[in-house]
């Protein structure tokens, strides 16, 4: 129980400050460090991933900068998608999965290498309201992306939901990061409704240790977001994620009998 709350409480940092890529390890570590079967690991993660996602909208609600009808958009388009992605990970063998696992985690450490962007404001107009016209497509589709991967892997998807909200709808950064909280929490349920079968299965004691830690510390480093070096954390983080990448891979090819 100390390990799972150990990982917990690191990926629950990462997510609160960073808004994206903290979940990005609730699989290894589940799968790796607590010896849970992949098929198990994903929705635990998605208990975990949901959870501390909505931790770290809670204080950010008060400061007003959560976009409720930018977050419903994506969270619609990705709440389908996630039942696609469950789908087609019941198609797949758990090497498969891992393998293509470690290749998402390499795209998310790139992502969070590459920085902050700087809003551009290209789907928006004056008084910063969003030209759906325009936007619309581009935003469902990034949704569905985020929401597929979210029920194939177990992952949150913030790593591509926070430069998209930036990028294509011209939030700043601190409106990122709230709104796409609210975006992997909306995921993170549907992606949980798309494994319900295995729910019955989890290791309820290991799940919640890890959730209760990751939760805490969303909620508490949410609150610190603004007094730390979040490109420096994020450039660290992303060599982690790197790090978990290749371990993951490596394990997945020679140990394939301790997966399922």
């Amino acid at each position: 129980m100390i390990l799972a709350a150990g990982f917990g409480l690191v990926i629950g940092v990462t997510l609160g400050l960073l808004g994206a890529g903290g979940s990005i390890l609730a699989v290894p570590a589940l799968v790796y460090g607590m010896g849970e079967p992949v098929r198990q690991a994903i929705p635990a993660s998605l208990v975990m991933v949901g959870l501390s996602a909505m931790g770290g909208v809670v204080p950010r609600l008060r400061q007003g900068i959560v976009r409720w009808p930018i977050a419903g958009v994506f969270g619609a388009a990705g709440a389908g998608a996630a039942f696609g992605g469950a789908a087609v990970g019941r198609l797949v063998s758990a090497q498969v999965l891992l393998l293509a696992f470690a290749v998402v985690m390499v795209a998310a450490a790139v992502r969070m290498l590459l920085g902050p962007t700087e809003p551009r404001g290209a789907c928006t107009v004056s008084g910063g309201r969003v030209n759906w016209r325009s936007c619309l497509p581009r935003a469902l589709g990034v949704g569905a992306a985020v929401g597929f991967l979210t029920g194939l892997f177990g992952v949150g998807g913030g790593f591509l939901v926070v430069p998209a909200l930036v990028l294509m709808l011209g939030l700043d950064m601190p409106a990122a990061v709230a709104t796409s909280l609210l975006i992997v929490t909306i995921n993170s349920i549907a992606g949980l409704a798309a494994h319900w079968d295995a729910v019955t299965e989890l290791d309820y004691p290991v799940v919640a240790a890890f959730t209760i830690a990751a939760l805490a510390a969303s909620v508490a480093s949410g609150r610190l977001a603004g007094r730390v070096d979040a490109d420096r954390l994020r450039r660290w983080f992303a060599y982690l994620v790197i790090a978990v990448a290749v371990f993951v891979a490596v394990q997945a090819l020679i140990n394939t009998s301790a997966l399922t």
